[in-house]
């Protein structure tokens, strides 16, 4: 799947380079600073490609997450939602508007007390393109938010108009075509109607002190752990099906390697699709996923294990 938009491909792969050495040197142009905007907290609203979408075809979404003080001329703070509270992180500066926090390089393009506008910068290989970006950044302070635009972030982070008409547009022809399944921003639903079945969905945890600043995860590539007691063997089965927008099963493919050996692989996807036309249809009860209150065809990975023994 493509995220080449994706905050988290810049942040988490990132190789940090020196700011000095990334793109075109300009010297003439003195470096930024926030002496200005000390001490205001600053909510992030959106968060949208160039053309002004905050979602892409393969249903992944730009989220608006951040809260950003900055500190002091060398440090500035981001909101661990997990840690509920602030962490100090290095500030580097660059010329021409550029500054890197948190992994991060960004480009200021409006900078006020009631606002911060910047653009995420693209590397390429161990340095940063100074002139190209694919998402643009808009914050606003907490007081221009409350006391001038008598609203809360949350409103102002919903998706546009224009958003909803693309995602819609996905979903039809998704729900015309299970094989344009796209990921659902509420992932599938599994829920156990067996007490001899179990159910885990993996879910990630964001960490800004261990770089782990992503769950995008947990809808692009949903992996549910299901584990079958008094099932008629011990197995351990990987695989990837597509949940249609009525709640039907598609198999996809293993998620395993076999080497060139054709025999094995057809077996293997023969007993795990009998396992999911049996096991999983009839004991769990299964809700499509949704995005923006439209529910549609998306795909999900599976790991079911089945166990002779009772519990």
């Amino acid at each position: 799947m493509n995220k080449h938009l994706t905050l988290k491909l810049i942040i988490a792969l990132f190789i940090p380079v020196i700011l000095a050495g990334c793109g075109r040197r300009k010297e003439d142009k003195p470096k930024i600073s926030f002496k200005s905007v000390e001490g205001i907290t600053f909510l992030e609203v959106s968060r949208k490609q160039n053309n002004g979408l905050t979602f892409n075809e393969y249903g992944f979404r730009l989220v608006p997450d951040w809260r950003l003080r900055f500190v002091s001329a060398d440090s500035a703070a981001l909101y661990s939602p997990v840690k509920n509270q602030f962490f100090n992180f290095p500030l580097a500066l660059g010329t021409d508007s550029v500054f890197n926090i948190a992994h991060a390089f960004l480009k200021m393009k409006v900078m006020s007390k009631d606002s911060l506008v910047f653009s995420l910068l693209e590397t390429e290989g161990d340095s940063v393109n100074l002139n190209k970006s694919r998402v643009t950044m808009k914050l606003y302070s907490e007081d221009f938010i409350k006391n001038k635009l008598h609203t809360d972030a949350s409103v102002l982070q919903r998706p546009s108009k224009q958003d909803t008409a693309f995602v819609r547009d996905l979903v039809n022809k998704a729900n015309a075509d299970f094989k344009k399944a796209f990921a659902a921003w509420q992932p599938v639903q599994l829920i156990s109607k067996n007490p001899n079945v179990a159910v885990d969905k993996v879910k990630a945890k964001p960490s800004l002190l261990d770089n782990k600043y992503s769950t995008d995860d947990d809808y692009l590539n949903p992996v549910y752990n299901i584990v079958i007691h008094k099932a008629y063997q011990d197995f351990n089965y990987l695989f990837e099906a597509t949940v249609d927008t009525a709640g039907v099963w598609h198999y996809n493919k293993p998620l395993v390697g076999f080497m060139g050996d054709e025999a094995a692989e057809k077996n293997y996807t023969k007993v795990s699709t009998a396992i999911m036309n049996t096991y999983l249809k009839l004991f769990l009860t299964t809700v499509p996923g949704q995005t923006l209150g439209m529910k549609h065809a998306s795909t999900i990975s599976l790991n079911v294990r089945g166990i002779v023994a009772a519990k």
